[in-house]
Formats: C-alpha cells, structure tokens, sequence
C-alpha cells in the first residue's frame, strides 16, 4: 500500500512538472526559455550516457562523440542533400547508432580503463575528421544557418519540440530500463562473471546497450542543431564528454532522473555564475568539487537514500 501511494505521489509530482514547463514559456523571457530548452537537450545527452555508465557499469568516457556525430548527420543530411527534412531528422540518430556499432564493435573486447582509452582514441579521431575536413563538415568554422522546419521557427516552436522528444525519450528509456535487456544489463554491472556462468552473453548485452545510448545521443544532437541552427567540431571534442560525465556524477550514477538534476545544476552554475564574474570557472570548479565531496551518491541519490531512510524507520516503528 505503502508503495502504490509513493507511485502516485511520483506520478502526481511528474505530471505537475509537466505542467510547468509546458507554461513556463508564456512567463519567462526569451533567455530563460533558451536556458531551459539547453537544459532538457544536456539532460537527454547526460542520460543516454547514465544509461551504459550508471546501469552498464561500462567505461564510456567519450560519449559525447556520438551526440556530435547526431548533430552533424541532421546538419549535413539537410545542406548537401534534397532529401525532405523529416527523413532528415529521423535519419541522423540512427547514424549515431550505426557510429556507436562501429566503435562499440572495436572498444567492446576490451576492459574498464582500456576501453575507454580506445573510445577515446575513436572519438578524437571523429573530432579531427570533422575539425579538418572544411569541404564537407566545414572545417573548425562548423556549419551555419542550417535551415528548420517552418513549423520549427521561433525559440517557442522550438521549445516545445525539444521538450516533446524529451518527454518521448525518458519514457523510452525508462522501459528500456524496466525491461529484462535492461535488468540483465545492471546484472551484468553488478556480476558480469556470474552473468556468463547462468548463459547471458554479456559483450553482447552491453554492445547493444552502447548502441541505444548512441541513438539518444544522436537524439540530443539533433535536439541541439533545432535550438541553435548550427554544429561545429566542439561538439566531438573530450570536454563535452567530460561535462557530461560530471552531469550524471552530479545527480546519481545509478538514479534514473539523477542526469537531469546534473544537467539543470551545471548549466545553470555556469550560467549564472558567468555572468557575475570572470573567474567563474574557478568557482564552478569549487561548487562541484564540494557537491561531489559532501554527495559522492549525488544529489539526487542523496534525497533517495534519505527518503530509503525514513521509510526504513517507518517500517520500523510500525512494527
């Protein structure tokens, strides 16, 4: 009983954020609406990545490779083709995956620290193809003026597309979570050996599971190129990985909603606190270095656990 009421009271609090930000854009300037809009797209990317990190227990230290390889596939697709923008779009996650296969395919064989390093060594390469190659993905000017859908015009528009897809895509994942691929993947984090031993074919498991993260990678990639109108290399290079990684450190590893938290904490952080003063990256730095100390679980692990806590000492009292 206990249980249903929390499930309602979590689907009474998910549907009143819905709410609020489907308003938010009639209350809020246009900055804020803009800020926002880059909050959901980082969210998705940070929890495409949680997906093979926090539940895969897989060392996926450059994930946001494939999240430039998505933005780069829509803006390509729609300036050096005819091909119709709706194919465009649809299109450019599955390149991300079929990127996500081919890498995974390499790094998959290999273990902890040395798969990351090869993941590395792949998107770095990625990065220097696209920061090079100025006849086709214009070099480190990157491309420009990408044209959008007529229904896509305007940061409202905008919005409320980006937010669309984003509502689709957690719902996505969250079955793809409860699913059996899912529990076996968080088995196979927790005891790949045991995992084997009963007949789960785990490499594969998590090869399948790169390539998911990959497509939503891809998802959040075309997400950026609807806001901002363009792509450039950076968005392949290793700090945007890195972002990402503190996003999910920042929320809970092995939260679902956890890389939301991250993604609102850090962008706001280093919006606001870049706009007060030069030096913001040094008091960013200590912002996250004390949220990482004092909540190694995350902040959204922390309110989890305290919340575990007092049910625990419920349940307790009630016996």
């Amino acid at each position: 009983m206990f249980k249903g009421v929390v499930q309602k009271k979590s689907l009474a609090v998910l549907a009143g954020l819905l709410a609020v930000l489907l308003i938010l854009p009639y209350l809020l300037p246009r900055f804020y609406v803009y800020l926002i809009a880059s909050i959901l797209v980082m969210a998705l990317l940070a929890m495409s990545l949680n997906l093979v990190v926090g539940f895969g227990g897989l060392f996926q230290f450059h994930h946001g490779v494939f999240y430039g390889v998505g933005a780069y596939a829509i803006a390509l697709l729609i300036t050096k083709t005819d091909l119709p923008k709706w194919i465009c779009f649809i299109s450019a996650p599955f390149v991300a995956a079929l990127a996500g296969l081919i890498i995974g395919l390499i790094c998959i064989r290999l273990r902890q620290l040395y798969f990351a390093m090869i993941q590395i060594s792949l998107g770095s390469l990625l990065w220097a193809l696209a920061f090079r190659w100025y006849d086709f993905t214009g070099g480190d000017d990157g491309i420009h003026g990408i044209p959008m859908p007529s229904i896509l015009s305007g940061i409202h528009n905008s919005y409320y597309f980006i937010l669309l897809i984003f509502v689709l895509s957690i719902i996505t994942l969250f079955l793809i979570l409860k699913s059996p691929f899912g529990i076996t993947l968080q088995a196979a984090r927790d005891n790949a050996q045991r995992c084997e031993a009963i007949g789960v074919f785990v490499k594969r498991h998590q090869l399948v599971g790169i390539i998911i993260a990959s497509f939503f990678a891809g998802v959040a990639g075309v997400l950026f190129v609807v806001l901002e109108g363009s792509v450039f290399p950076d968005l392949l290079f290793w700090v945007v990985s890195l972002e990402i990684l503190i996003m999910c450190l920042l929320g809970g590893w092995f939260t679902f909603a956890g890389p939301i938290i991250g993604a609102a904490l850090m962008l706001s952080f280093r919006t606001f606190i870049g706009m007060q003063t030069e030096y913001w990256t040094l008091i960013l730095g200590i912002i996250l270095a004390l949220l990482i100390f004092f909540l190694p679980q995350g902040v959204w692990g922390y309110f989890q656990e305290r919340l575990r806590d007092r049910k625990e000492a419920g349940a307790g009292r009630g016996q």
